[in-house]
């Protein structure tokens, strides 16, 4: 792959964000000055996770529009590179398989529409070839994000590319909530995914595998997952549905744990689930002091809280998207419940954070405070289960609305650190 030379994130994209103000080439190893400005780091006295999602679904992020041509895409990729260096970063989580497509000239699954403007054409380039290369060149690591059930936001089989798995294999395949998704309930699609998946993994220097919080798909009023015929055929021993659906994604979660560590032990793997895995007024033994409507063992059927007690992942990022103080799920609640979870298990967490929300006029007053967010980090420097952030998504990253990532990294990221491993 031909080296292109870097460039500074436009200001356009970076907003407020001054590079000679912030950018700090390679890795920087705090003295005593430095500890004593940088309080997180002084307490902590070990390395941390610092990362960005970068989504690509719905061009979210990254490209910014289909169809632009490669040289561009490159830019903007790096762009967004450059800008997790400015932030004091250390990660970024690029999703390389956002609906049963590919970020990589997959053998499996088609090119992605988010690409090219067309499912399967060619972009000319390779983006996870050369967002594994030149993050690496920056000192970042790439944790490549795959979704592993959802085939499409839409609900017509036939709009995807004739060669495409859920097109050769319907009986894969289940529409739901306007969405088309493979059915977990499948051996032969927990293999398939698996598969497509790990040919990436297995032909990239990738530092982690990264699941984000779509398994079962999230409940839609007034309709059913359509899986009788699979229950039938494979749900015999289990007392309910519900519990052969969760035996469904515990499996695809140990076998992958287990594929990594034998094929890639230097990789990691990680999910970055729904905060809430069951309310105490479900669950008051277990439970957090939580009122969410959705609890992911009951209603995505991903026992989050095993995962962890079993060993099956590196680290988890729960998405603990609400304030501090916020009735139904309280920010100051939730860090603690997840450090419980995961002490003593020797999985890491990190704390998902919401910076999407920051001045959106549908959020409350704490998300139209600069200093939400660095008030965030703070409260987690009581608890040292906690090793890392990462921000939602890297276009608020690069906007910095009301100067709230600015504040972070003027009160907790001072220097950069590498990540922890």
């Amino acid at each position: 792959m031909s080296r292109i030379s870097r460039r500074l994130f436009s200001a356009a994209a970076a907003g407020v964000l001054s590079g000679a103000a912030l950018a700090t080439p390679g890795w920087a190893v705090p003295g005593p000055a430095a500890a004593h400005r940088d309080p997180a780091r002084r307490r902590r006295g070990r390395r941390e996770l610092r990362g960005m999602w970068v989504a690509t679904v719905a061009n979210i992020d990254f490209p910014s529009s289909p169809g632009l041509p490669a040289a561009e895409q490159q830019r903007e990729l790096l762009g967004l590179l450059d800008l997790a260096v400015e932030r004091r970063l250390n990660a970024v989580i690029l999703q390389v398989r956002p609906t049963a497509d590919a970020f990589w000239p997959s053998p499996l699954e088609p090119w992605s529409a988010f690409l090219t403007g067309q499912q399967g054409r060619d972009p000319g380039w390779d983006p996870l070839g050369f967002a594994v290369e030149e993050a690496h060149r920056r000192g970042l690591e790439l944790h490549a994000w795959f979704n592993p059930y959802r085939i499409a936001n839409h609900q017509d089989p036939a709009r995807l590319v004739p060669g495409h798995p859920a097109r050769q294999h319907p009986e894969w395949v289940v529409p739901y909530g306007g969405k088309l998704y493979y059915n977990p309930g499948l051996p032969e699609v927990r293999a398939f995914v698996q598969d497509a998946m790990f040919h990436a993994v297995e032909n990239y220097a990738v530092d982690a595998v990264h699941w984000d919080d779509y398994f079962y798909p999230y409940p839609v009023a007034g309709q059913v997952f359509d899986d009788d015929a699979a229950y039938a055929q494979h749900g015999a021993g289990f007392p309910d549905r519900a519990a052969w659906r969760r035996d469904n994604i515990d499996r695809l979660v140990e076998e992958t744990s287990r594929r990594l560590r034998r094929t890639r032990p230097g990789v990691r793997f990680g999910v970055s689930p729904f905060a809430i895995w069951r309310n105490a007024s479900t669950d008051p033994d277990r439970g957090s002091d939580t009122q969410g409507g959705v609890e992911t063992y009951d209603d995505l059927y991903a026992d989050t809280r095993k995962w962890v007690r079993e060993g099956w992942l590196d680290y988890v990022v729960p998405q603990v998207y609400w304030n501090i103080g916020f009735t139904v799920a309280d920010y100051a609640v939730l860090v603690p419940w997840w450090a419980d979870v995961v002490r003593g298990t020797g999985t890491d967490l990190f704390v998902g954070e919401a910076l999407y929300k920051v001045a959106d006029p549908a959020q409350g007053p704490p998300w139209h405070e600069p200093g939400e967010l660095s008030a965030h980090l703070t409260f987690c420097e009581d608890h040292p289960e906690v090793r890392g952030h990462v921000f939602f998504s890297a276009r608020q990253v690069a906007s910095d609305p009301i100067g709230a990532m600015t504040r972070v990294v003027e009160d907790h990221y001072r220097c950069r650190v590498r990540p922890p491993r």
